[in-house]
C-alpha cells in the first residue's frame, strides 16, 4: 500500500461510506475484531483532519474500539461485497471473520487492516458522544434506525494515516 495524506484521497466520503461499505477495526496483533459500517462521515474538526463512526455498544467491535487508541477505516472494492456482509452480521464472539471470508488481516501503524483493502485509514480516537434521541428533530429517525433502542456511539478520530492501493 502506498501512504498519502488523507486530502489527497480521490473520491467523494459519502459515497465511501454508503456505497463501498468499510470494516471498522480496533485492536492489535491477533487480539482485534472488524465490524461493516455503511455509516461515516469525513472531514476537518478542531483543526484536525478527522473522521467519524459509529458502534452500537452490544458490537463486539465496541469493546476493541472502548480499550484501544488507534482503530482503522478499511474500504474494499465491490467482490468483496459478500465478505463484509457476513462481517456486518455475524458476531467476532462466534466466528473468526477472517477465517470465515478470506480476509487476510495485516498490522498497520500500531492497529489491523486487512490486505485486501483499497483504501485503510488510520485513525486516533479524540472524542466519542453517545447518540441521545433528544437531539433528534425528525422524530422518524428513532423509530426508523433505533427500533429496539440500542443508540451508537459516534467515535471522532484523528487521522495518523491514509494507505492506497
Amino acid at each position: 500500500m502506498k501512504k498519502i495524506d488523507i486530502k489527497d484521497l480521490k473520491g467523494n466520503a459519502v459515497s465511501l461510506f454508503d456505497d463501498k461499505w468499510c470494516l471498522i477495526t480496533a485492536g492489535v496483533g491477533e487480539n482485534y475484531n472488524t465490524m461493516t459500517a455503511s455509516w461515516g462521515a469525513m472531514g476537518e474538526l478542531w483543526n484536525k483532519d478527522v473522521c467519524f463512526c459509529f458502534i452500537r455498544p452490544q458490537r463486539y467491535t465496541y469493546e476493541f474500539t472502548e480499550k484501544n487508541e488507534l482503530f482503522t477505516l478499511s474500504f474494499f472494492g465491490e467482490e468483496y461485497r459478500k465478505a463484509l456482509s457476513f462481517c456486518g452480521t455475524k458476531s467476532g464472539r462466534d466466528f473468526d471473520k477472517a477465517k470465515e471470508t478470506g480476509l487476510t488481516p495485516m498490522e498497520i501503524d500500531g492497529s489491523v487492516s486487512f490486505e485486501e483493502s483499497e483504501i485503510v485509514i488510520v485513525l486516533r480516537k479524540v472524542a466519542y458522544q453517545d447518540i441521545n434521541p433528544e437531539g433528534f428533530l425528525d422524530k422518524a429517525i428513532d423509530g426508523n434506525c433505533y427500533p429496539q433502542k440500542d443508540y451508537h456511539r459516534m467515535y471522532i478520530g484523528e487521522v495518523v494515516s491514509c494507505y492506497v492501493k
